[in-house]
């Protein structure tokens, strides 16, 4: 069975129509005095609502210049960063893996740690505008411990496919074995060891000085020329 529709019919005869027009005054009355009543509402209360806002833009304004402040502190301070190998060697893995980034950061590369397990040989990856994107993966060990060219066979596996990266770089506090620095130098994956470290965290020598990273040349845009 298909349901009951209500049809609206035009008022027929004057006594209709009247009533239609008394029904729509009066409707139309009541919007205005309702509408009247809120205006009258926002007046009152325009004080109140007023000082409200003010209070939250100074709020705002007020965590925007500390925000401000403090990412200045950490830059100048970053800026200024030296660690010292004997402190290096008291770091945790983790801890290693956010000192490398912070050096980073100091030179001029936009860096992050990203290192956690399954992190495919990257530790640290950043980014400059001249040197393109850095993969560093950080092996934190003994004085005396060595990276062995197994290391340096992921780091390659992954720095390009993987993360899309310009340069790979293995670091360690410790040392490499002979044939782990001949293999990444002949496959260009950077290594820096004790005595590098010492020169980039202690001394302060940028890493792109130090591995002798030459400046990518900008990658050109073909731009169509309208006929």
């Amino acid at each position: 069975m298909g349901g009951i529709r209500l049809r609206l019919r035009a008022p027929r005869g004057r006594r209709e129509r009247v009533a239609a027009a008394v029904v729509a005054l009066a409707v139309a009355t009541m919007l205005v005095q309702a509408a009247t009543v809120l205006w009258r509402a926002i007046v009152r209360g325009w004080p109140l609502v007023a000082a409200v806002a003010v209070a939250v833009l100074l709020a705002v304004v007020r965590w925007q210049v500390r925000r401000v402040r403090l990412r200045r502190a950490q830059a100048a301070l970053v800026a200024t960063l030296r660690l010292p190998l004997d402190r290096i060697d008291a770091l945790s893995d983790a801890e290693f893996e956010f000192a490398l980034r912070d050096l980073l950061i100091r030179d001029g590369w936009s860096a992050q740690q990203v290192g956690q397990a399954g992190d495919q040989a990257a530790d640290v990856i950043g980014r400059h505008a001249q040197h393109g994107r850095i993969v560093l993966q950080a092996k934190h060990t003994t004085v005396g411990g060595k990276v062995d060219s197994k290391v340096m066979y992921q780091v390659k596996g992954t720095a390009g496919p993987v993360h899309k990266a310009d340069v790979a770089v293995v670091v360690t506090n410790g040392g490499f074995t002979r044939d782990a620095k001949a293999w990444g130098e002949r496959h260009q994956v950077h290594w820096v060891d004790r005595e590098r470290l010492r020169q980039w965290a202690e001394e302060g020598v940028p890493l792109h000085t130090l591995l002798r990273l030459s400046a990518r040349r900008p990658r050109r845009t073909s731009v169509r020329r309208a006929a």
